[in-house]
């Protein structure tokens, strides 16, 4: 078929027709497929609808919890949106281990976000460009006021505003860099209307300075925009125990192996990309599925995690292992940049029931909570890899879902559950398996 004119003003039952008609060859089945994940509340459904654009219906994904994560002596019940199952019972297994060795310590470093407006001035001096800005300086601040009154009687706002003459990468090229904060709230709305603002303003005053030529009174404003990259605004968790603690008569290895085999693997991933790439999707396995059911932006928080990964020029594991004096110490310090107010946080209704079960935290708190959540991720991970290997936990938990692809019932996930409790787990002998168990029913 040609090009679809007219898409986005037809109704939702119109779209769901054109296409089933269209690329389906059941087309009654698509559309009850797609009817079938509607929400039986038609107020909650139209307010999923408006999250996004030419919907169909909703894409239902796992909703599981990880108890008993213990940071800063207390101890949350925290929510994960993930399809991965073994990563849900990984992070429980580790937060139920570092609950009897002294919990999670998590701090809050710092929680400024960036912005730049990004500029082009092609005069010849950068000092008189730089001597407007700094003359004009508080004036450019005081036309914001109106945007960032309110953001400042909450203790955030605009923070500071520098000039930067970046012309040695492009020619003419200078940026407005600006830092803010914004309290609970995830902010990129307020950042990005303060940034275009304080760039129109910039623009006029450098346009009405009369004693400049034409030319230098010519200010580009590219673009104003807030940067997803947020190295300040950081949080920094950790565990620690005597290598003693380690000890796990499963692992069968002793607690000075299984030390030195663990921050080892750590390093490894400090020096190469290949593994460092597989290491930090560990850590975000956690990280992104706590992301989600807070209603946050998981591919800002991913952004800005692999970028600070690569921040010396090489691409990094983001933990850190030390054994030092006979004690175990395994952290992480990682940006990013959450809201807990605001956005899908106040519109979701289960971005809002994860909220109130995590005892409706600030962003800070839920700052903590999120990286610990990455942490103890990737904690589980790397114990599997240096003791038993990662696929026999994994295909354990992936077990089910072979089950659900052979379509078997009851009692045959009884009997395979059993058959494979001490064998790998493979998706061409389970299948193998039951297909001998029904020739023989």
């Amino acid at each position: 078929m040609g090009h679809i004119s007219g898409f986005s003003k037809m109704t939702k039952i119109e779209k769901i027709d054109f296409l089933s008609r269209e690329f389906f060859d059941n087309a009654e089945r698509s559309k009850q497929l797609l009817k079938s994940f509607w929400h039986p509340d038609a107020n909650a459904q139209k307010i999923f609808d408006e999250f996004s654009e030419n919907t169909l219906t909703n894409f239902v994904s796992p909703y599981g919890v990880v108890p008993n994560l213990d940071i800063n002596g207390k101890t949350y019940c925290v929510p994960l949106v993930i399809e991965e199952s073994s990563v849900v019972a990984a992070a429980s297994k580790a937060a139920k281990f570092w609950s009897t060795r002294g919990g999670f310590k998590a701090e809050v470093i710092s929680t400024l976000k960036a912005g730049q407006v990004h500029m082009i001035w092609e005069g010849e001096n950068v000092e008189t460009l730089q001597n407007i800005f700094e003359t004009n300086k508080d004036q450019l601040i005081e036309e914001v006021k109106p945007l960032t009154t309110n953001m400042e009687k909450r203790g955030g706002g605009l923070k500071s505003i520098k000039l930067i003459d970046r012309r040695s990468d492009e020619p003419g090229y200078f940026q407005l860099w600006a830092e803010f904060e914004t309290c609970d709230a995830m902010g990129a709305n307020f950042i990005n209307s303060v940034l275009e603002s304080l760039g129109q303003s910039f623009k006029n005053i450098v346009a009405a300075q009369a004693e400049l030529s034409e030319a230098d009174r010519k200010l580009q404003v590219i673009m104003a925009i807030l940067s997803n990259y947020t190295p300040n605004c950081l949080v920094k968790v950790s565990v620690s125990c005597p290598v003693s603690e380690l000890h796990d008569p499963g692992h069968g290895m002793d607690a000075n192996e299984f030390a030195d085999k663990f921050a080892r693997a750590v390093r490894i991933a400090k020096i190469d990309v290949n593994r460092a790439t597989t290491h930090n999707k560990g850590i975000f396995n956690g990280v992104d599925a706590v992301v989600l059911a807070t209603g946050n932006d998981f591919r800002a928080v991913e952004a800005c995690g692999h970028t600070w990964a690569a921040r010396d020029g090489q691409y990094r594991g983001l933990s850190d292992c030390s054994v030092e004096d006979g004690i175990f110490t395994f952290s992480l310090e990682l940006p990013l940049s959450i809201g807990t107010v605001g956005g899908l946080t106040a519109l979701h209704p289960m971005a809002k029931f994860s909220l109130d079960m995590l005892g409706n935290p600030s962003a800070p708190e839920l700052m903590q909570i999120i990286v610990t959540t990455g942490l103890a991720q990737n904690f589980a991970a790397l114990r599997s890899l240096v003791t038993s290997g990662i696929q026999k936990g994994h295909m354990k938990m992936h077990l089910m879902n072979i089950l659900n692809h052979l379509e078997a019932n009851e009692s045959e996930r009884a009997h395979i559950k059993d058959a494979f409790k001490h064998r790998v787990i493979s998706f061409r002998d389970v299948r193998a398996e039951l297909a001998l168990l029904r020739k023989y029913q």
